[in-house]
């Protein structure tokens, strides 16, 4: 019985809502020509305690009553106010009308009434009349509210009843696109309020508030929450079935990069539950202020995140050199729009070109009389460097050298390469060269000059081009599978704009020949990462304890010359810094002799295309350098006169191995 009823209120509201809004006017304008009169007679019946329809209501009264009351009504915008958006303001309007029909009518009853009506019952009226007009509209408004009527919605709870919450709720009210049904909070001084409208729980309601409501979204409204706190709410609510989801965080909104009301799928760092240590003033703006800055590869992931911090420290000058012509086009005007918008004043200069190029490199260098250079252009990719062997040597040394030389040459004063934990006993071609990169560079400093080079290291970044956040959440979009490459899979991570601030910081305290290590905290289980994201999803993980479950983990095998973990120091000789975050290793060298002639013979070969003596040179100049995979050269492996290489003379370590060396202290997500 009571669910027709609500079907029937539903379809007689959806009616009205399809109305013309001049209908929706009319009926608005008939309603109240309609209560007015209900009103007044209501007033006499209770003011008489005699109620009967025998109550007589002269038309002067009602005439009176109704056209004061409707023309102010309509003087004030109530008939242009749409009745599910209405505001609590629009009560003023409707005390106004009332007011000026509880005057027009006892004006009317003194001049032509035989009887005079009592204050109580102009008293009286004026209430039922404010109760009767306002009520109808604040009902009609709450059935919508509660789906009565409207097209299907989300059904959502908001995590957080403070200020962001409450604007968020309005929001979403107002959007009429998700339906807030309660507040969940950990204030217990507010459990049992109510929040627009909406009643506060605590967080021990969840699961039976998504029964008994039909939850099918959480939004965390804690923009002031650490992320320490947001990954425990995470935990406690990621098993829960439904697709959860936050608004930005603190520093993006004041920052002006997002709103309150903007909802986003939850930020992958919050499931890291790591605090980012503030930056130290001092370190942000030693090597960059006032002074002419030059960033390689500046459309990249890193390079990008390294012009955004860098611009707001206020250097004089800020070159972005980038082989990408759709990359570099994209930075330059996301720079130029956030200097108008933030008021700064550094001058922004777009460069296209590779650091291939050594005397373009000088000539930019000389031009523009450069003072810091932060070398993020790289191939990072580990399967893609892998198969094109050649350009990913030309790209991570050769690239690095030149600009390098072309640095001593001008007279830069720091030159900051930004390095990997794939350097750290590699097993691919990427992490050999840039270990031989850093090898590069430490030998330039041996051999003298001005500059000083330093480089930093660190580990995966979330959401940067080709990482597996992105990957994970485009396969979770078309329902899955998930791919990942082995169960005991395991990175470090950290969020870009962290990573970037410790590599301006880093290279403050540059000496010369320092390799700084980046603190990434506990490495991460790629395997929970990716459960994690499809239980916040709003999906459940299809195993074998739950094979009717949404979407499947799918292990791939660890591609060739992947590596189950990564490692940060080759030895353990490693001292700390100004900056707790930031370490300083101590590692074997080269003299420049040495490095040159490696540099010479790894050039010849690349020149005759010779894989398998560049293979050798590498394993030469970096010698925890394990060639696991063999030669895997595209171009190489179609070559008729090509000759078998072995992967590695003994030296490569089977999975058991493998897992025998994964770190202990694994954060379990």
């Amino acid at each position: 019985m009571i669910g027709k009823k609500i079907k029937r209120q539903g379809t007689v509201l959806s009616g009205l809502l399809l109305l013309p809004r001049a209908g929706k006017r009319a009926v608005m304008v008939g309603a109240d020509l309609v209560m007015m009169p209900v009103a007044l007679w209501s007033a006499l019946a209770l003011n008489q305690e005699k109620w009967s329809p025998s109550i007589g209501v002269p038309l002067i009264w009602v005439l009176a009553c109704l056209v004061l009351s409707i023309a102010v009504f309509g003087v004030l915008g109530l008939y242009r106010a749409v009745v599910r958006f209405i505001a609590p303001r629009a009560i003023s309007a409707v005390a106004m009308g009332v007011s000026c029909s509880v005057v027009a009518l006892a004006v009317t009853d003194r001049l032509f009434g035989d009887t005079h009506l009592p204050l109580s019952a102009l008293v009286t009226f004026f209430n039922l009349a404010l109760l009767y007009v306002g009520g109808t509209r604040f009902i009609v408004r709450l059935l919508f509210l509660n789906g009565v009527g409207r097209r299907r919605v989300s059904r959502v709870m908001i995590y957080g009843a403070g200020s962001a919450g409450a604007q968020l709720a309005s929001s979403l009210i107002a959007s009429s696109e998700c339906l807030p049904l309660c507040f969940i909070d950990d204030n217990k001084s507010l459990w049992g309020s109510f929040v627009n409208g909406i009643e506060v729980f605590g967080p021990d309601n969840i699961r039976s508030l998504i029964d008994s409501y039909g939850i099918e979204r959480i939004l965390l409204a804690l923009p002031t929450a650490t992320r320490r706190r947001r990954a425990e709410i995470l935990r406690e609510i990621e098993s829960l079935g439904v697709h959860v989801q936050s608004v930005p965080d603190i520093a993006a909104i004041l920052a002006g990069s997002a709103q309150i009301v903007q909802i986003r799928d939850i930020d992958p760092a919050d499931l890291l539950g790591r605090d980012p240590v503030p930056p130290h003033k001092a370190l942000m703006g030693a090597c960059i202020l006032n002074k002419t800055v030059l960033v390689t590869g500046a459309g990249g992931s890193i390079g990008s995140e390294l012009c955004r911090q860098i611009i707001r420290l206020q250097p004089r000058r800020l070159l972005l050199l980038e082989m990408s012509e759709l990359a570099l086009y994209e930075i330059e005007r996301e720079l130029r729009e956030q200097v108008k918008k933030e008021g700064l004043l550094p001058e922004i200069v777009a460069l296209l070109g590779n650091t291939h190029h050594k005397y373009r490199v000088r000539e930019i260098l000389q031009s523009f009389e450069v003072n810091t250079i932060y070398h993020a252009a790289a191939y990072k990719h580990v399967p893609i460097v892998e198969q094109n062997l050649v350009e990913g040597i030309h790209n991570n040394v050769f690239s690095t050298w030149h600009a390098a030389e072309a640095a001593v040459e001008c007279g830069v004063e720091v030159f900051v390469l930004v390095s990997t934990d794939k350097a750290v006993n590699p097993t691919n071609v990427m992490g050999a060269t840039k270990r031989f990169s850093e090898i590069v560079l430490q030998g330039l400093q041996q051999r003298g000059g001005r500059t000083r080079f330093c480089m930093v290291r660190f580990g995966n970044v979330l959401e940067s081009s080709g990482s597996v956040v992105p990957l994970f959440r485009k396969q979770i979009q078309r329902g899955g599978p998930v791919t990942v490459t082995h169960p005991d899979v395991i990175r470090y991570f950290m969020t870009i704009p962290e990573a970037s601030q410790l590599v301006v910081q880093a290279s403050s305290m540059a000496k010369g020949g320092d390799v700084f290590v980046l603190d990434m905290g506990k490495p991460i289980r790629i395997a929970d990462l990716a459960r994690r994201m499809i239980q916040l999803s709003g999906y459940t993980v299809r195993d074998e304890s739950d094979p009717d479950g949404d979407i499947e983990i799918e292990f791939t095998g660890l591609r060739p010359a992947e590596k189950l973990y990564e490692e940060l120091l080759i030895g353990s000789n490693v001292t700390g810094t100004e900056h707790p975050m930031i370490l300083r290793a101590v590692e074997h060298a080269l003299p420049w002799s040495d490095v040159s002639a490696l540099l010479d013979r790894l050039a010849l070969a690349l020149r005759r295309f010779d894989c398998h003596a560049a293979i050798e040179i590498l394993r030469e100049a970096v010698h925890e350098y394990r060639a696991d995979a063999g030669i895997q050269d595209l171009v190489w492996m179609k070559r008729p006169d090509r000759q078998p290489v072995p992967a590695s003379d003994g030296k490569v370590a089977d999975i058991k191995a493998h897992r025998a060396r994964i770190p202990s202290n694994v954060t379990p997500l």
